[in-house]
Parts: structure tokens; sequence; C-alpha cells
């Protein structure tokens, strides 16, 4: 597989995965909204939105590679109603995400375009890890009812 090629499926990836988490996103925000929490709802369908404006990104600079767009499977994902256990869920998702797309990261290194493009995506996802980990840090500090509060 060349090395073009390789760079190109894991963009691929990233669509599919992209698009996976803005959908996600988009749901537990309306989740959140039913139970009166409408800052943590508008924080996540704002996040979901940011997802959808990286794929739409790096599926223009698959096709600027030349590369051909797909439209891959994705996995169905858990939601939850209990606002913590989501933040820990994609707290851990973050994480993981940023070790595949270091990467990804990795492969782009002559292709300062993508390179860059990357770079900036892995930012926005270091920055909704280490949030997911100071609310979760925050509520062994303050407990869960007064974190509730900072949410309605």
């Amino acid at each position: 597989m060349s090395h073009n090629q390789e760079l190109l499926d894991s963009l691929s990836y990233i669509v599919t995965a992209l698009s996976q988490q803005a959908d996600g996103h988009a749901v537990q925000s309306r989740i959140f909204a039913s139970q009166g929490f409408s800052k943590l709802a508008d924080k996540y369908a704002e996040h979901a939105q940011e997802e959808r404006g990286y794929a739409e990104k790096i599926m223009d600079r698959i096709l600027d590679l030349g590369g051909t767009l797909t439209n891959g499977a994705k996995e169905e994902t858990p939601t939850y109603t209990k606002p913590l256990e989501w933040i820990a869920y994609d707290y851990e998702v973050s994480k993981s995400g940023i070790d595949y797309l270091k990467k990804i990261i990795d492969l782009a290194k002559d292709d300062l375009v993508t390179y860059d493009l990357l770079k900036d995506y892995y930012k926005d996802e270091e920055e909704d890890m280490y949030w997911g980990e100071q609310q979760l840090e925050l509520v062994k500090v303050i407990g869960e009812q007064n974190w509730f509060a900072l949410f309605i």
C-alpha cells in the first residue's frame, strides 16, 4: 500500500469516526436538553457542529489528494441518561482518538496541508479531552449536585 493510499484510507476512517461522534454528540445534546441541562445540551450541540466541520474539511482534503469519498459503516455507540457517565465515556473516546490521530499525523508529515489540518483537529480533540477530565475532577471537589447546577 502506498504511503499516500494509507493516508487517504486513514483520512476516510477519520471522516467516518467524526460523523459517528457528531451524531452521538447531537443525540446526547437532545437527551440533556430533555433533562433540563440546557448549558450541557448547548455545549454538545456546538461540539457536534465542530466535528461536522472537521469532517467536511477532511473530505475536501481527500478530494484534493485525488481520493474517493466513502460513507463507511458506523458502529452503534452507547447513549447515556446520566451526564457524568456520558462525560466519562466521551473522555475515554477522546483519549483513544488522540492516540490514533498521532499515528495519522505522522503519515501526513510530508503533506503540510494535511498535516496542519490534522494538527488543528488534534488540538481541538485534546481540548475536549482536557475538558472532560476537568469535569470529572471538579465533581470530586464540589459534588454531583453542585456540578449539575453549573449546567442548568
